[in-house]
């Protein structure tokens, strides 16, 4: 049969622009949808955004697109998409949140290999319920921040992480400090923070006192944990230092909790390894990162910062936990540390880095997470536990009766457990 020319060239021409189809096809990615929750944030969305092209070049099967939020409205904006059914494939989660979120419903557990995970900081892996629901690029860490010179001038023994101030040695360096004269306060505690800086920098005392904010054996109750005679204890030291003159209390002044320990009005604050640059840059040599007092059950400190997790209503959940898997890479927490100054998760990504590195001048914050910390209860209803402990705090320290201020509490909380059914799936 003869074909004529015509014929010829519109099928040529049909069969190279279904090849063309074809192959455009094959190679069309599929776009997973990423949250993050560090909008203004420069430094921090430079190393993020090279994180997403890196993956986004490595494969041919995902594309992720970044959308970033300021961290003030994070929260809300996920819980709203959560209830219009429009989660991302991927989000970030502050740590001690996710458990809420995984009860919730917003996120599924990871499709990553947890071997890869094994050397981590116990404080980045996101488990709830038997499962690894997140995992963090970085953990913090918070220190007793001081100057070397500051406790000779008092005669005061520089403690170790082996070797921890005890209580009676603690309250100690603080009565003689203050009776030196020189500083408005002995002890900055951020009293001007709010919101979860309580939980995460003052519950690792009652912890060290032998308390805590719930039972962790059952995760049903507060009684005895918050109210007993250890958490007691806890709450009249803790108002001795406001009552003995030691830290400012709930009014401080916001300038004076950032500056005050480098211009001299206080000679200790207890804060997080975010701020020990500008000590270093102050005093030099002269600067010190100690650990947290042991107050008869250990020292404490908190653990857990922001991690990444998997939406729910991901319909490519294998996607999305290969790009977080990818970003475990050394060198991707290692540029966190550097750019923002946070505690890389593995020792060899903090190898790579400038000051957590062995010797480095932050090293110490990697040996106190690794010696010191403990994560925040690991319960759905902990959003509630956090603010009534805030509360709590804010009124002993204003002067209220301990023993009636932390019974309200646990039973607050128990409330809250019993609403939620025990917080049950």
């Amino acid at each position: 049969m003869k074909i004529t020319k015509k014929l010829a060239l519109t099928m040529l021409s049909a069969s190279v622009l279904g090849s063309a189809f074809v192959s455009t096809s094959a190679f069309a990615k599929t776009d997973l949808s990423l949250w993050y929750h560090g909008a203004g944030n420069k430094v921090e969305a430079k190393v993020i955004n090279q994180i997403v092209n890196d993956f986004n070049n490595s494969q041919d099967d995902w594309n992720v697109v970044l959308e970033s939020f300021p961290q003030g409205s994070y929260n809300d904006s996920v819980v709203a998409a959560a209830l219009a059914n429009n989660l991302p494939d991927i989000l970030d989660v502050d740590g001690p949140v996710m458990p809420n979120w995984a009860w919730a419903g917003y996120l599924r557990p990871l499709l990553i290999d947890e071997a890869k995970i094994a050397d981590f900081l116990p404080g980045v892996k996101g488990y709830w319920d038997g499962k690894l629901y997140s995992i963090g690029l970085w953990d913090s860490a918070v220190a007793m921040m001081t100057r070397r010179s500051t406790l000779n001038e008092v005669g005061a023994r520089i403690p170790t992480i082996d070797s921890p101030w005890t209580e009676e040695e603690f309250n100690d360096v603080l009565k003689k400090l203050k009776a030196t004269g020189k500083y408005d306060y002995p002890l900055d505690l951020g009293m001007a923070e709010s919101g979860e800086w309580f939980p995460y920098a003052f519950s690792p005392f009652l912890q060290s006192f032998g308390g805590d904010l719930i039972d962790r054996s059952t995760y049903k109750t507060a009684e005895g944990t918050l109210n007993g005679p250890e958490a007691i204890a806890f709450g009249e030291w803790w108002q001795s230092l406001f009552v003995n003159g030691y830290a400012p209390g709930n009014s401080q002044d916001p300038a004076d909790h950032e500056t005050g320990l480098l211009e001299g009005k206080y000679a200790m604050q207890w804060y997080g390894n975010w701020a020990a640059l500008k000590n270093l840059n102050k005093f030099g040599d002269d600067a010190l990162f100690l650990p947290a007092p042991d107050f008869g059950h250990g020292p404490k400190i908190g653990a857990a910062s922001w991690q990444f997790g998997v939406s729910s209503a991901s319909k490519h959940p294998q996607g999305a936990s290969d790009f977080i898997e990818f970003a475990l890479q050394d060198k991707y927490l290692a540029a966190f540390s550097d750019s923002i100054g946070v505690i890389p998760p593995t020792q060899s990504a903090a190898a790579l880095t400038k000051n957590y590195r062995q010797g480095g001048a932050l090293a110490v914050f990697y040996a106190l997470s690794k010696a010191q910390a403990l994560v925040r209860p690991v319960t759905p209803g902990y959003i509630v536990e956090a603010k009534v402990f805030e509360k709590a705090l804010a009124d002993i320290a204003d002067g209220a009766d301990v023993a009636d201020t932390l019974d309200s509490a646990a039973d607050e909380i128990n409330a809250d457990i019993e609403k939620n059914r025990g917080y049950s799936r």
